[in-house]
């Protein structure tokens, strides 16, 4: 096993990535958004510059879960070698449910909840992401497998807006966190939110004449009326006092305890600068999800806030912990880890949001590939890219875009999209030129399998007919000399802001972007859709310490 604890990106399938890379007992604290198993596809929905959809849309994952061999052999494994409740639990699940879609799901979710249980250290804590359509049945599985001593909550997140036909029903509106510690001693730190504005002016009524302070008056008394110890008389007023004596005397001296008038009982002033807030229960109603408008918003399915993930991590573990997500999507857990000084690790099986997190990660800390963290699983040679082009062609062409930074393109059915639906574009960059500062754009074709010369035709004609500055031909396979004559004869873009000319038409192959040569091209606009800047909490901190 080759040891990862930190600040690292796995292309693949997160079973056998927990397998041979996470050591036993070496995770602070989980956090996994899974597929839900409700027979939906998840899009990526690209949006052109001007902020409006662009027809480009791309299947990021199909939540849907079929039985068959795969499922067949991950069933017989758990039964064969887990934990005897373990076994005895998934065969009943498939006793009564069937082997159908529900089942594969579970069988799926418990084989990785089992390895998850694994690389937890005792100290630590799982969340598990989830919504009524399943949430019942991984309960039963998380209680199986952490055991049901250790369950914690079960957090509902309000996610304000309803989804469902109200008119037929009650509108759904909320998503399921079930919350495990593994062993007593789990880390933990209590969360606050701030009080409502209206609790404040009806109590907070009062304000400190010297330091502008905003404070209440509270009961000094003590309920329970039988402690003789606590019995004396304070500024002419005999009680039982929730202080000693000698406490209420250093109080009274540190203008804390006042007497309104002779006689009247002394209260305690509490400063709401010094209030912690509202202690946060298991009803999160005060986190909005992404919306339409939202700066946060990257564009990418089941994109959760930041907020969210901050406050999971805030709450169950300690800087400099390791926090993993083994289906981190757009990787917002990895973000927010990052930016509270964690180290994390993150795990997808699509190139598409190992690209995005890599863009997210330099975008907003600045950390670049192989210097500040490592990327396992992605091709780093002709020979893997190869195998990954005969394995999965869609994310071999996802991977292959990602070399240049460019956005993918794609249709509205499938992995790809409908035939014809991409116009013929597998990718796209921008960039600025002109005195107007006018958007141009690089289109990209991907290859991974015989090229010829009417393939630059081809792309020649596609850039003529989108008014594009440059095309780019990415080939896994070597382009003949007709094709590099082809690229030639289309002439070549120039510059009026940069001053330059560039080729119209380029050919880069695999083997030569691996070896560091890039397109030739003005400075890039950005590949995704940005969000807002984020800086890590110790940036912030720094700030004020100055």
């Amino acid at each position: 096993m080759k040891v990862i604890t930190e600040n690292t990106l796995f292309y693949g399938d997160n079973l056998s990535i927990l397998r041979e890379y996470i050591p036993e007992e070496s995770v602070d604290l989980i956090y996994l958004d899974p597929p839900f198993n409700s027979n939906r596809s998840y899009n990526v929905l690209f949006r052109d510059e001007s902020g409006k959809d662009a027809q480009a849309q791309i299947t990021a994952f199909e939540d849907t879960w079929h039985w068959g061999q795969e499922t067949e052999q991950t069933y017989y494994e758990i039964v064969q070698d887990a934990a005897p409740n373990v076994a005895s639990m998934i065969n009943a699940l498939r006793g009564f449910i069937g082997a159908n879609q529900m089942m594969a799901y579970l069988v799926m979710m418990t084989a990785r909840l089992i390895e998850l249980h694994r690389v937890l250290k005792p100290t630590g804590s799982i969340y598990l992401h989830c919504d009524p359509t399943a949430s019942h049945y991984l309960k039963i599985v998380m209680d199986t497998v952490f055991g049901v001593e250790n369950f914690q909550n079960e957090i509902i997140w309000r996610r304000q807006n309803a989804k469902g036909q109200a008119s037929t029903r009650f509108a759904s509106n909320h998503d399921i966190i079930l919350y495990y510690g593994k062993r007593d001693g789990k880390i933990w730190h209590s969360q606050y939110k701030g009080y409502d504005p209206e609790y404040v002016k009806k109590f907070y009524r009062f304000t400190d004449l010297e330091t502008g302070r905003i404070y209440r008056l509270s009961d000094l008394t003590n309920p329970n009326k039988n402690r003789p110890n606590l019995t004396y008389e304070f500024l002419g007023v005999t009680r039982v006092w929730r202080w000693t004596k000698e406490r209420m005397q250093k109080a009274y001296d540190d203008g804390l305890v006042i007497q309104s008038k002779p006689g009247g009982v002394p209260q305690y002033k509490r400063y709401l600068d010094e209030q912690k807030g509202v202690s946060i229960d298991d009803i999160w109603d005060d986190i909005l999800p992404i919306q339409a408008q939202s700066a946060e918003r990257l564009g990418y399915p089941t994109q959760k806030p930041l907020s969210l993930l901050e406050r999971i991590i805030e709450a169950s573990s300690n800087e400099g912990d390791v926090i993993l997500d083994p289906f981190c999507g757009c990787g917002t857990a990895v973000i927010a880890a990052e930016k509270l000084g964690r180290k994390w690790i993150g795990i997808d099986v699509t190139h598409l949001s190992i690209s995005l997190m890599k863009y997210r990660l330099k975008d907003n800390f600045k950390l670049e590939e192989k210097k500040d963290y490592e990327v396992i699983g992605e091709p780093e040679s002709l020979a893997s890219a190869r195998h990954l082009a005969q394995k999965d062609r869609f994310q071999f062409e996802w991977w292959a875009l990602s070399l240049v930074k460019a956005k993918p393109q794609g249709g509205t059915g499938g992995k790809r999209g409908k035939k014809g639906a991409d116009k013929g574009i597998d990718g796209i960059m921008n960039f600025v030129d002109g005195a107007r500062g006018k958007m141009k754009s690089v289109l990209v074709q991907v290859k991974s399998g015989h090229v010829k010369s009417g393939d630059i035709r081809d792309l020649r004609g596609v850039v003529e007919r989108e008014d594009a500055a440059i095309g780019l031909f990415i080939t896994l396979e070597k382009p003949s000399r007709n094709m590099v004559t082809e690229a030639a004869s289309a002439g070549f873009y120039e510059s009026e802001l940069w001053q330059k000319t560039y080729p119209r038409i380029q050919i880069l192959t695999i083997e030569e972007i691996l070896a560091g040569k890039t397109i030739e091209m003005p400075p890039s606009y950005g590949t995704f859709k940005r969000a807002q800047k984020i800086r890590r909490v110790a940036e912030e901190q720094a700030k004020f310490d100055i």
